[in-house]
């Protein structure tokens, strides 16, 4: 059965490239942090056997990847991901590709596609169910211009935005105003929100390539913020389509001449960008979320709660990997701090969705995620910690449905919170990661790798450098 479907995604990608008449094929693989790489050849070299056998390539010069010394690798791609790449001059067909070991045909341990791969598969074997569906909204932002260095005697950046509130005095000959308030870039229709017809395109260019989007809308800061959702999917296709959406949403801007990050904290004194993550257990066709206890809940959904909350501080340094997403996890600016659950409140780091009574639509929301995340190891881990959950009985506690903004210092010192550092969540990660272990989805050596790569190449250079405030604060000391 698998045989015939493998066969029959292959002749299908052949006859795309075929009716295309593309000359290029594109082939895109993740390294470990997070960042789609590529390399193309002429389509005379795509046959029916590259599927199995691949194409060699050097992995040591991907980040957090092989030693100079044990370079060799293999692409394999992936015929069910074939897509029409529309971002590249010469008519191309993409694929998205396994990374293999030459030499033992084993796929690549530290390939973050394996890993989710392996998430799907452990979680079949436990037999508490078939499928975790997952729904991620990345928010990001759409900027005119970005300018940004650090050298050893200065640094700084500098962000623009045509709808940035700051702008609302700039001579623009005219300024026609129209500039949306900080923390209150909800959608207000245009003028007001000057990226709809942009939004609108990436919107096309998403459905064009087979994305299911359900909504797209201006999100709450300034200058641009914006969000568009995709229809939710199983673990490995929902974490492929969210590098297909980031490569869109950016490649559209830049043909209008803008630049999109998903930076999760670009501005001060604003809402940075999340990834809120759907999640939901389903067992032969049937939703295994919904009950009777809490928000309609069943005890394996809140089960599956507990092990989030017991693992989130672990779970940030994959879910927030980056020193600047410590930016956005702090209190006042509706960034889900607190490790605590409750139906529609939105400081609690997990939601349950209250908006539709249908079995078939209930689930829970994992806020704290930020788009910055390398969605196969953040979907895998948040599966994890969860089946930990479900696997071990563990009790979320009681719901917290209180306004948390409006709670006493003495009631809410009671409720836990997320790491205050990316640091803080390493060292979280490097005490509690056996739950990342079962199944040998994630391994030690990854989670080694993990650790060593974000201390060395983030953690430890963002320490040694001045912070351009810090002149501010100690120069006339």
């Amino acid at each position: 059965m698998a045989k015939a479907a493998a066969s029959n995604a292959i002749t299908r990608a052949m006859k795309l490239v075929k009716d295309q008449g593309a000359t290029m094929i594109d082939f895109k693989f993740m390294d470990f942090p997070g960042q789609w790489q590529h390399f193309s050849v002429p389509t005379v070299h795509l046959k029916e056997s590259s599927f199995e056998e691949g194409f060699g390539f050097d992995g040591s010069s991907i980040r957090g990847w092989k030693a100079i010394n044990e370079s060799d690798m293999l692409l394999v791609p992936d015929a069910q991901t074939a897509f029409v790449d529309h971002f590249i001059e010469e008519k191309t067909v993409s694929f998205i590709c396994d990374v293999y070991d030459p030499i033992t045909k084993e796929k690549y341990e530290r390939c973050p596609r394996n890993i989710a791969q392996k998430a799907e598969a452990f979680l079949k074997s436990t037999g508490i169910a078939d499928t975790c569906y997952f729904g991620a909204e990345a928010e990001f932002f759409i900027f005119d211009d970005i300018r940004f260095d650090t050298t050893e005697h200065s640094s700084y950046y500098h962000v623009d935005s045509i709808e940035g509130r700051w702008n609302s005095g700039r001579e623009e000959m005219p300024n026609l105003g129209y500039k949306p308030r900080y923390k209150e870039g909800y959608f207000p229709v245009p003028p007001t929100d000057h990226l709809q017809d942009l939004r609108n395109e990436m919107t096309k260019n998403l459905l064009a390539v087979g994305l299911l989007v359900e909504a797209q809308h201006h999100e709450v800061a300034t200058a641009g913020q914006s969000e568009i959702d995709l229809r939710f999917q199983p673990l490995l296709k929902g974490a492929d389509e969210m590098l297909l959406f980031k490569y869109i949403i950016k490649n559209t801007a830049k043909m209008r001449g803008r630049t999109v990050t998903f930076m999760p904290k670009p501005l001060f004194g604003d809402n940075g960008s999340g990834m809120h993550v759907h999640q939901s257990l389903w067992k032969a066709g049937k939703p295994l979320f919904y009950g009777n206890g809490y928000a309609n809940l069943s005890e394996m959904a809140l089960h599956y709660i507990g092990g989030l909350l017991k693992h989130a501080p672990a779970l940030c340094a994959i879910t927030n990997p980056t020193t600047n997403s410590y930016k956005r996890l702090v209190p006042g600016f509706e960034a889900p701090v607190n490790l605590a659950y409750s139906q529609r409140n939105r400081s609690a780091s997990v939601r349950i969705p209250m908006y539709s009574p249908s079995p078939k639509a209930k689930r829970l929301e994992f806020r704290c995620p930020d788009p910055a995340c390398n969605p196969y190891l953040a979907f895998s881990a948040l599966l994890l910690a969860g089946l930990d959950g479900v696997l071990n009985k563990i009790d979320p506690g009681e719901p917290l449905d209180k306004d948390i903004y409006d709670m006493e210092p003495e009631e809410l010192k009671n409720v836990p919170s997320t790491p205050g550092s990316l640091e803080e969540a390493l060292h979280a990660l490097e005490r509690d990661h056996d739950f990342l272990l079962r199944g040998d989805v994630f391994t030690e050596d990854v989670i080694e790798a993990w650790i060593s790569y974000k201390m060395d190449k983030e953690v430890k250079p963002m320490a040694l450098r001045p912070h351009p405030y810090e002149f501010g604060l100690y120069y006339d000391v």
